[in-house]
């Protein structure tokens, strides 16, 4: 026995215990997580805690028997799902829209933060981020409001200009070529100055000396952009992306909700709506409760997927 183990031995020297461990770290930063403990309690009672009515999606739920006093059914509500012939409408046009959002949403934010980045003058710098800021604070409903007054059939503003310039009629907002274009540009107008916020934060981590270094080299304005600044916001970029991937099962249900109309089902309907109709609408809950879990499996399939890649290609990733 060597010279620790018989010290050991003595009981001169005592390991201490895991619970030792962990009570001393409590107690020695027990502020800090005092701090964390409302954050904490607000994820358990709000996000972790309502996650028992998931076995409504197994149930053929009934409101005067509750969860509990339910009866089992197994997968039959995911059946009914997958047995629905509007669920393949349903997938594609959800998964339309929500790509759409992902490659023409993202990339304005970026152009209008590198915009905003290059103005020199701070007041006009600040009235261009009011302007761009504002709408994302008005609601869904406000917005259709004015694309209503605008391209109501037969009396907005814009269609009666072009019916009186004999141009015919203009048909936007129950027209299925042009629903998923208007979802989308109202989408970017609204959105993208708020999302431009994101990028200019990580604008303003990027160190300064790095420009002044590469000026001296001779670099341009180009070439800072491509090899200083993009490469400073890369990162926040992929992280985006991968947050907007796994919700590319939720198209927007509060826009397409409002926006919806009978004659643009055939390209607008999407899982959200249906959930709503069904659940709210018809009273059953089993089914839209087995859908709303079959969004989140897929969900987080794609977040754990795209995450993966990105660290197999970037190096960097959510975790």
């Amino acid at each position: 026995m060597d010279k620790n183990g018989s010290a050991l031995a003595r009981g001169k020297i005592a390991p201490k215990l895991p619970s030792q461990k962990v009570w001393k770290t409590l107690v020695r930063y027990r502020l800090l997580y005092l701090m964390l403990m409302p954050g904490v309690a607000y994820y358990i009672v709000y996000h972790y805690f309502p996650m028992i009515g998931l076995l409504i999606a197994f149930k053929q739920y009934n409101l005067m028997s509750g969860i509990w006093g339910s009866k089992w059914v197994g997968f039959d509500n995911f059946r009914t799902i997958f047995a629905s012939p509007d669920f393949p409408l349903l997938m594609k046009n959800t998964l339309l829209l929500s790509l759409y959002r992902i490659v023409f949403n993202m990339l304005p934010d970026v152009l209008l933060a590198l915009i905003l980045n290059e103005i020199r003058s701070q007041w006009f710098k600040r009235i261009v981020q009011t302007i761009t800021y504002g709408p994302y604070f008005l609601s869904w409903i406000i917005v259709y409001g004015l694309v209503f007054s605008f391209f109501a059939p037969g009396a907005g503003l814009f269609t009666t200009l072009f019916r009186d310039w004999g141009w015919g009629n203009m048909d936007v907002l129950t027209n299925s070529d042009y629903f998923r274009t208007m979802l989308i540009s109202t989408d970017l107008w609204k959105s993208t100055g708020f999302g431009a916020i994101i990028y200019l934060a990580a604008l303003g981590s990027i160190n300064h000396e790095l420009y002044e270094a590469a000026v001296v080299d001779g670099a341009g304005r180009w070439r800072l952009l491509w090899h200083i600044t993009l490469p400073g916001i890369r990162q926040v970029f992929i992280l985006l992306l991968i947050l907007r991937i796994g919700h590319i099962m939720d198209a927007g249900f509060e826009q397409v909700y409002i926006f919806l109309n009978a004659r643009v089902y055939d390209v607008g309907d999407i899982l959200d709506t249906w959930i709503f109709r069904r659940g709210i609408e018809q009273m059953e809950f089993s089914v839209p409760a087995a859908m709303g879990v079959f969004k989140s499996v897929i969900g987080l399939v794609l977040v754990l997927g795209a995450n993966k890649l990105a660290k197999k290609v970037d190096g960097s990733g959510i975790w």
